[in-house]
């Protein structure tokens, strides 16, 4: 796991432009990373779309169809989906927090393009920023049977001065079940 998507990055820093820098810099500084003031989560909003792979959120489930792939993600009980059957990204989308996906496979690489974010939107968990001009390529290839290969790469001409790219290793587990989870709701210990 990485919370912060420009550990991935060559060089270690995300090509910000400066004004953008310093939107970074003022989310960073607002409190602690467990209970900073704008973060999407302690806010009740849905977290940015590279969020689910840069934030330990428990298990996702992949879900796939020869016309649709979803992921379910079992944190805040989120999904992504991502079209597979041909269309083409919209070119003037009404602005989502996961924008809008479509995929192809490239021998064993599922390579999606997603545009069509909401303004304004943190990256990461540790406050990297994104615009609704943000353009972000993700390949997901299978390593072998227990693990994900994730690549990640943005391009925001609003927010960067050239494209960034990270990559993550995950974990696969198998054939296992989604267990819905309750934040309020704890279990006595016998």
């Amino acid at each position: 796991m990485f919370l912060d998507l420009s550990l991935g990055v060559e060089g270690g820093v995300i090509p910000y432009r400066p004004e953008v820098m310093n939107l970074v810099k003022a989310r960073r500084d607002s409190s602690n990373s467990l209970t900073r003031s704008g973060e999407p989560s302690a806010n009740c909003l849905p977290r940015g779309p590279a969020m689910p792979f840069t934030w330990g959120e428990g298990p996702r489930k992949i879900v796939q169809t020869p016309r649709l792939l979803v992921i379910l993600i079992e944190y805040n009980i989120s999904h992504r989906q991502i079209f597979l059957d041909g269309r083409p990204l919209p070119t003037d989308p009404n602005p989502a927090w996961d924008g809008y996906s479509t995929g192809k496979w490239e021998g064993d690489t599922l390579v999606v393009e997603t545009a069509g974010f909401r303004d304004g939107q943190w990256l990461d968990a540790s406050g990297d920023a994104m615009t609704d001009a943000a353009k972000i390529t993700d390949r997901f290839r299978r390593l072998d049977f227990g693990h994900l290969q994730i690549e990640i790469t943005i391009d925001d001409p609003k927010a960067y001065t050239r494209p960034a790219s990270g990559s993550r290793n995950g974990c696969v587990a198998g054939a296992r079940t989604q267990h819905d989870e309750d934040a309020q709701q704890t279990t006595p210990q016998s």
